[in-house]
């Protein structure tokens, strides 16, 4: 149970701080969320990324089938991560609001 909790908090905040950073620098505050998807793929296929292109069939009957043999546990996980990502962009736009100029 603590291995739970921590593992969300960790996720929420790797994700709050990869976005918060990634909003920083690129001054698009939902771009991690939108990225956020492709790097719960490359984190739950467990396959090259190459073989998207060379084996694209079999590599996305894998990921369909890792994606759908998730546990609850593991999608919570994972949802904390992407309420991390969306958290941040919240926090960014609200500090650009109040006239905090980051880069």
């Amino acid at each position: 149970m603590i291995q739970l909790i921590v593992s969300i908090l960790l996720f929420f905040v790797i994700f709050f701080g990869l976005a918060f950073i990634l909003n920083m620098l690129l001054r698009r505050t939902w771009v991690m969320t939108f990225i956020y998807p492709f790097i719960i793929i490359i984190i739950v296929d467990n396959i090259s990324t190459i073989d998207y292109f060379t084996q694209t069939g079999e590599a996305f009957q894998t990921l369909f089938t890792r994606v759908v043999n998730l546990t609850a546990i593991d999608i919570v996980i994972l949802a904390a991560g992407f309420i991390g990502t969306i958290v941040s962009g919240f926090v960014i736009k609200y500090l650009r609001k109040n006239g905090y100029q980051m880069f």
